[in-house]
Formats: structure tokens, C-alpha cells, sequence
């Protein structure tokens, strides 16, 4: 006669903020990895959204709010881009009262609710024993709550803009840098062909990385990015430079979505904020290329030239994952795997130094990862320097 093992326990995992490539292939890797070694598994859906929604009655269809996963249903979705368990930018610590759900409202009537304790106990009604949140620092940061509040958590770094402190590599960066390259390759023959400044604006709220990789690689001359403010007469004088020294007559500069002009601050779409106080960027870009073009005349001999601009956006978060952040994303997985059988939690699973190790989850909240301008970014030439590679990471910039 059979035998059947006893569970081990139940693992929740929740995928939270801005999708990225490489989530499928991090949820597949802990499913898999947790059922063999005799755990059930629960997604939890639509990131914090889905286990504040949940009603804790066994009546209740809660098929919204999570999902038993099995080897079947991540096998399906484990070579894809996004996130089969859905995301949202929730924040239960701050929410506001039109998002309060609708059997919770009677208790929970101020402008902003802190429901963190109605999270707790529908992970006890789940029986969840640790919880496995993917994201970036917001996502995390909730994480970090709840871990301090008895919560087993075991966190995953993911985010496009690699900003993620204490690691050096976030799922998602590695795909993001690779469609960058490929696109403004695309992109340049055109503006090879009218003789144009290229304008290129990508992700990046408060971190360089996104322009710097792809500029570092060869693929812009020159980046503007959201920890130094830049006087856009030298992006200016640069780029027509670097235009007519270029056989083609075309010049490309990246813009992050945070970046600065000397003296402003960012641009924003509206005045519209999430829920963990951000308001939505966009538009530097558009405002750089006019600016261009308009002070063009001044290093051209008065003559004027035109522009190409593109936002990348979400050309770059959408679509199959790249060799690394379908391997990375595999390993996360097992790392955590690693330690909840250790009986360990409260940490950060993390890529440092070109290896694979973990670090306290409240790294996340106790500091900020930026480029570090004095080591990685040109002042003058508005751009990556181009030395001291020995003994650097795989993307070269670190979480010093």
C-alpha cells in the first residue's frame, strides 16, 4: 500500500509592483523545489491586494484572492514574462478608505487604514507557515513589515531598475538592458538616415542603472540620469559633438525617467500619487528633445536639428525573459527553498559579488540603492566611466 507523506507546512508566494520577466520562471522554481520537499504551495494573487480581499469563511470564494499552484500550472507559465499571479501596487499599511474592502469597511473608516492585522490573520486562516513576496523595494518594505510583526518571510529582489539596496542584481534588470540595446539599434538606422539627435527615455524613478548599462555597452553616447541634476547646454554641446564626429551624422542620448535638469526637479504626468506616495513620471524626455533642438542652432553653426524621441516604457517590462533572468530568478527560488528548510527567515535572497547569498530582510528599508557618482558616472562628459573593471560584478555596478 502507498504512503503518504505528512505536509511540511504551506508556502505563500505573492508577486507585488511592476511586472518584469523572470517572475513565471521564480514562482515555477519555488513550486517545484517546495512540493518535493513535501510543502503545499499558495499564490496569492494580485500582490497584497489579494490576501486583504480575502473573507475568512470556507464558503467564501476567495478563487480571486489565491490559488493552490501545482507543477502543472507553473510548468505553463514558467518560460513567460509577467506574472501569472497578477500584480498591483498595494500598500495594506496605508490604504485608502475608497480601497478598503467592501466587508471590512465598518471597521476601517479613516482616510488611510493600516489593515496590517487583518493580513496576519488570514495568512493564519490560510495556514500559511512562510510567505515568499517577489518585488522591489515598496513590495519589500511591506515585507519587512511583517516580518517584524512575526510574519516568516523570505524576500525576492525583483525590480527592472535594479534598485533593490543589498543586492547587486533584481529579476528583470538583465532583460531590460537587453531590449534597450536592441531597440535603440532599431531605432538608430532611422535616425541615421534624417541625421537626428536620438532621444530615448527609460525607466529609472531614483536610480541610474537602466541608462548607464545600455550607454556603458555602447548603446547611447551619452545618459542623463535621476542622481545628478545635468545642465542641458553641455547635453547639448555633447551630443551635436558627438553627431558630427559620427560617419552617420546621428547622435543618441538615454534619459531616465528621473532625471534632473539643473535647478527643477521631476516631471511628473499628474499630480496623482499611489499608494506608497509616488506620482506617476513621464515626460522628461519630451521636454529634453524640444529643449535640444531648440539650442541646437547655438553649437551648429545657427543651423537647427531635428529629433527622434521614443519613451522604451513598457516595451522593455513586457515579453520572454532573457538567458539570466530565467536563471537567476531559478536560483532565488531555490536559495529560498535553502533556508525555509533551514528553518531560517527574515532574510533577502541576493546576487553579491558574483555569488549567490542572502542578507537581513531589513536591508531593504535601512538604506537606499543608487549609482554611485564619483565611481561609475562622468560629470562632465555625462556619461559611465569607462575604467576599473577588474573584479566587478557582471554589471558592474554594485549595492555599495
Amino acid at each position: 500500500m502507498a504512503t503518504t507523506k505528512k505536509s511540511k507546512g504551506v508556502i505563500a508566494i505573492l508577486t507585488g509592483g511592476g511586472d518584469v520577466p523572470g517572475l513565471n520562471p521564480a514562482i515555477r522554481a519555488i513550486t517545484i523545489r517546495a512540493l518535493r520537499e513535501n510543502y503545499e504551495v499558495i499564490g496569492l494573487r494580485r500582490g497584497w491586494a489579494g490576501i486583504i480581499e480575502m473573507i475568512r469563511d470556507k464558503k467564501a470564494d476567495n478563487s480571486n484572492n489565491y490559488q493552490n499552484l501545482t507543477e502543472e500550472i507553473v510548468n505553463k507559465s514558467g518560460r513567460t514574462g509577467g506574472t501569472f499571479l497578477h500584480s498591483s501596487r498595494t500598500r495594506p499599511s496605508h490604504l485608502p478608505k475608497d480601497a478598503v474592502p467592501d466587508h471590512l469597511r465598518d471597521i476601517y473608516t479613516e482616510e488611510y487604514n493600516d489593515l496590517t492585522q487583518e493580513v496576519i490573520k488570514n495568512l493564519e486562516f490560510l495556514n500559511v507557515d512562510y510567505l515568499i513576496p517577489i518585488g522591489g523595494d515598496d513590495t519589500l518594505s511591506y515585507g519587512v513589515r511583517l516580518y517584524k510583526e512575526g510574519v516568516k518571510v523570505v524576500a525576492i529582489p525583483k525590480t527592472m531598475d535594479n534598485d533593490v539596496p543589498g543586492t547587486d542584481y533584481c529579476i528583470g534588470f538583465s532583460t531590460c538592458v537587453t531590449r534597450t540595446i536592441n531597440i535603440i539599434n532599431t531605432i538608430r538606422t532611422s535616425a541615421g538616415s534624417h541625421e537626428r539627435m536620438l532621444v530615448l527615455e527609460v525607466f529609472g524613478r531614483y536610480a541610474g542603472f537602466t541608462a548607464m548599462l545600455p550607454t556603458m555597452a555602447g548603446a547611447a553616447n551619452r545618459c542623463v540620469i535621476p542622481e545628478y541634476k545635468f545642465n542641458i547646454d553641455r547635453l547639448a554641446e555633447l551630443l551635436i559633438d558627438d553627431r558630427a564626429k559620427n560617419p552617420s551624422k546621428y547622435s543618441t542620448v538615454l534619459i531616465s525617467e528621473g532625471a534632473m535638469f539643473e535647478g527643477g526637479d521631476m516631471v511628473f504626468q499628474n499630480q496623482e500619487k499611489d499608494m506608497f506616495g509616488h506620482s506617476k513620471l513621464g515626460g522628461i524626455g519630451d521636454i529634453i528633445a524640444d529643449k535640444l533642438k531648440e539650442i541646437s542652432p547655438k553649437y551648429n553653426n545657427g543651423k537647427r536639428i531635428n529629433h527622434i524621441n521614443q519613451k522604451l516604457g513598457y516595451m522593455v517590462r513586457g515579453g520572454d525573459p532573457d538567458a539570466i533572468d530565467s536563471i537567476v530568478p531559478m536560483a532565488y527560488g531555490n536559495l529560498a527553498l535553502d533556508l525555509i528548510l533551514k528553518g531560517i527567515h527574515g532574510r533577502l535572497v541576493v546576487l553579491k559579488n558574483g555569488r549567490y547569498d542572502n542578507m537581513p530582510i531589513d536591508v531593504v528599508t535601512s538604506s537606499k540603492k543608487l549609482v554611485n557618482i564619483e565611481k561609475y558616472y562622468n560629470v562632465d562628459r555625462l556619461r559611465p566611466y569607462y575604467h576599473s573593471f577588474e573584479m566587478s560584478p557582471l554589471f558592474i555596478m554594485t549595492s555599495d
